[in-house]
């Protein structure tokens, strides 16, 4: 395996540039890397497997075989990928002449304090160190480029960057081992995004607005389009509907052989509840910081195939009002020496005590995690009862209507896992898995007991039973003070650090939700412009 950075102690990128590492992307550059068949449901991600899942193709790689491979491969650039704190995918190209071997050891500079969530102006130097585990072809770039995650590290000192997103995703794994409950986290994100023909927005201090637009939107049911021809799902109503009336079928097969091609398997994709657009891809799950990886690619694959087709793809969590936002439910499970350890045949909805205590840590820190995995005021407005969001913080089995879920097709212990309910696509994949797994291992550690399982509609319960059901924060700024008051838990093994925590928090509430609360709305002019 890779040598990851302690959970202790600082990394020194400069004495391992020459060690082999586990390939996070299948196989090889360029081709459609290891396809599988569709799968119609949810638990095909999951079962039927006979050892400790991979998530794709197992391949160890030095430098110098990334070296021999961007020129055996005849690329003309290598572009170098990290994510800023928020998480932004940024990057950095050089012609493919100049990759050497000092990127993976002595790294690559760029100014730090140009990056929303890193350094001062006074000590902005900061250098991207090479992953060889992540290469992989560029299918958009008009030139052949290969692509190289990286980790960020101080130029002077290589030790690496405590702010790092993909740093603390390498801390999270490591520090999972030094507990010895397991040695392996397994995540499944199932992001949702919107695909509109036209987006516009604009914010200036005398007026501001936004305005969507899709050819399927069920606004557009009365527009004159030369001629309409109709198939608009109306609102709540487009789940899995064949086309014509699912207009992204092709485009989504573009997007799922565009992710083959880069290594990243596809199990499905279908049109999802809402009308104007809504869809999912889901893929195959993969370790902590394989996914992490991957959901950055993913999110660039999707939005790029979008882009050459004319269309806008957006994975925020609410930009049509009165019908379903976009989620990013996260399957989990724990193994141990390639065994599974949430599944016990005598426990409830078949979850071992170990997965039982995990939940109990999810939910207790909910508020906290929260801060992370919904990090933006637009969360919210999706986290609100009526459009099937997770706002009670309780756990089920098959009920959708709690924040954490057992699902029960497939009933394989391999194919055990919970599903967290809460998380958007807006969430740093990094940060957002980091936490979710250390609130996790809390709950085991200190064996936190969840309230009682919950198996009835949660939406329909009568107020004085739902007013006993603890909820989700209201807005990202309860969800900050949370993580102000709780973050213990996230600091165990120095995974995440006082520095990072207190960075998020600065700039959430600066950035995003002071600049909310300084600005006027479009909607306060209806309601009290003529009082």
């Amino acid at each position: 395996m890779a040598s990851r950075p302690s959970s202790r102690s600082v990394h020194n990128w400069a004495t391992v540039g020459k060690k082999k590492a586990v390939t996070i992307f299948s196989a090889l550059l360029g081709g459609h890397i290891g396809r599988r068949g569709s799968v119609p449901t949810e638990s095909a991600l999951w079962d039927g497997l006979e050892s400790t899942p991979t998530g794709g193709t197992v391949q160890e790689r030095t430098p110098e075989e990334v070296l021999k491979l961007v020129k055996d491969e005849g690329c003309e650039f290598v572009d170098f990928r990290f994510s800023d704190l928020p998480g932004i995918m940024q990057h950095v190209t050089i012609p493919a002449s100049v990759l050497g071997e000092s990127h993976f050891t002595e790294g690559h500079g760029f100014d730090g304090s140009s990056v929303r969530g890193f350094q001062q102006i006074q000590e902005s130097d900061m250098v991207l160190i090479a992953d060889p585990n992540t290469v992989y072809m560029d299918p958009f770039m008009k030139h052949k480029t290969a692509v190289i995650h990286c980790f960020v590290a101080d130029p002077v000192t290589h030790e690496s960057y405590s702010r790092d997103p993909r740093y603390v995703a390498t801390k999270a794994e490591a520090y999972l081992k030094t507990t010895g409950i397991a040695d392996t986290a397994f995540f499944g994100p199932e992001a949702e995004f919107f695909v509109f023909d036209d987006v516009r927005f604009d914010t200036q201090p005398n007026g501001s607005f936004y305005m969507v637009d899709s050819i399927e939107g069920q606004w557009n049911s009365g527009t004159d389009e030369g001629p309409n021809l109709g198939y608009k799902p109306r609102t709540k109503q487009g789940y899995f509907p064949v086309p014509p009336m699912d207009h992204y079928q092709d485009m989504r097969s573009d997007m799922t052989l565009a992710l083959e091609g880069v290594g990243i398997p596809v199990e499905l994709h279908h049109h999802e509840v809402a009308s104007g657009g809504q869809n999912e891809i889901g893929i195959r799950f993969n370790t902590l910081l394989a996914m992490a990886d991957q959901l950055m690619t993913f999110k660039y694959v999707l939005k790029n195939v979008a882009w050459q087709a004319g269309k806008s793809l957006t994975f925020m969590p609410k930009p049509i009002f009165q019908d379903n936002g976009s989620g990013m439910h996260c399957h989990m499970s724990l193994w141990n020496s390639g065994e599974p350890l949430f599944y016990s045949d005598t426990g409830y909805g078949g979850l071992s005590d170990i997965a039982r205590w995990y939940i109990g840590g999810i939910l207790h820190h909910a508020a906290s995690v929260i801060a992370f995995t919904n990090p933006t005021t637009n969360s919210f407005k999706r986290l609100v009862p009526g459009y099937e969001a997770p706002v009670n913080l309780v756990y089920s089995q098959r009920n959708r209507s709690a924040s954490v879920r057992i699902p029960l097709a497939g009933q394989s212990p391999k194919s055990k896992r919970i599903e967290f309910r809460c998380p958007d696509s807006t969430s740093n994949p990094y940060l957002g898995f980091a936490a979710m797994l250390m609130a996790g291992l809390d709950g085991i550690q200190n064996r936190i007991e969840p309230p009682a399982p919950v198996d009835k509609d949660l939406y329909d319960l009568p107020p004085e039973e739902l007013a006993l059901v603890p909820q989700v924060p209201a807005s990202l700024e309860q969800a900050l003070d949370a993580l102000e008051q709780d973050n213990a838990f996230l600091k165990a093994g120095g995974v995440f650090t006082d520095d990072l925590i207190e960075t998020w928090i600065e700039y959430k509430r600066k950035n995003e939700v002071d600049a909310i609360r300084l600005r006027p709305h479009p909607y306060e002019f209806t309601m009290y412009y003529d009082i």
